[in-house]
């Protein structure tokens, strides 16, 4: 179990796909997240069904209201054409939500990490290790260089480094599905030969608009979260260093 009943918090929960753990996080950092793709500010606070049910909201409400393409034809200066392109029936639907998921994203932060600074001066046990059928978690030191290194060669694979199965499965089958409606390989391929003409025919932009806000969140998230756990490993090995191997009459300078 991760819940210790002589506890009022825990300060993580260890499962045999994912680490969720309280820490201090920047609530304008979380805001901006969700500002720049609906879902992700929560997927940072670990908030897995809120994140995925908003991210699929937005794919679903960003079709329909081509709201992408609007964007692009008014970073050229092609005002009139995103006038045109944007769908209004959809557009109102996507106001009301986007801006909840900023405001509930900045909200909680707040509240988690009042939350957290509870939790860690209660100093509850944690959890090093879980074993069951599916699979085999445990705390240990990982390089978060080499988790951002993954995220960006590959998309979700920094959070299968880090042991984020959810988040990282996820990610990986959200970018495969962008990238193959966008027609984003085959852009990719006719301009390595110089063929730019082609490439601009086949890129689809409303798809295309998708991958920074998701490159620019999977690397941050794949780096924070290798930090994070391995502040977790040292609170977990250090309480249990001064339980075990340091002396109660050990007089400390302070």
């Amino acid at each position: 179990m991760n819940k210790n009943p002589s506890q009022r918090r825990n300060r993580a929960y260890i499962s045999q796909f994912s680490i969720s753990q309280l820490h201090l996080r920047n609530p304008y950092v979380v805001a901006f997240f969700s500002f720049s793709y609906p879902g992700f500010g929560h997927l940072l606070q670990h908030r897995y069904l809120s994140a995925f049910i908003l991210i699929l909201w937005e794919l679903f409400i960003n079709n329909y209201a081509k709201i992408n393409t609007g964007i692009y034809y008014s970073l050229i200066g092609d005002f009139d054409k995103a006038k045109d392109i944007l769908e209004e029936r959809w557009l109102m639907l996507y106001v009301g939500i986007y801006m909840l998921g900023i405001w509930d994203s900045f909200r909680t932060t707040v509240d988690m990490n009042k939350q957290y600074i509870l939790a860690d001066r209660e100093d509850a046990p944690i959890t090093t290790m879980i074993i069951g059928s599916w699979d085999i978690n445990y705390l240990d030191k990982r390089k978060p260089w080499v988790a951002a290194a993954w995220s960006a060669l590959v998309p979700g694979l920094g959070h299968l480094y880090i042991h984020k199965m959810i988040s990282g499965f996820f990610i990986f089958g959200y970018t495969v599905a962008i990238l193959y409606f966008g027609h984003i390989p085959i852009g990719i391929k006719h301009t390595m030969i110089g063929e730019f003409l082609k490439t601009k025919q086949e890129l689809d932009v409303q798809w295309l608009l998708y991958l920074p806000s998701i490159y620019l969140f999977i690397i941050y998230d794949a780096y924070s979260s290798a930090v994070e756990q391995n502040k977790l490993f040292e609170k977990e090995m250090s309480k249990y260093l001064r339980q075990n191997y340091q002396n109660e009459d050990f007089e400390f300078p302070v």
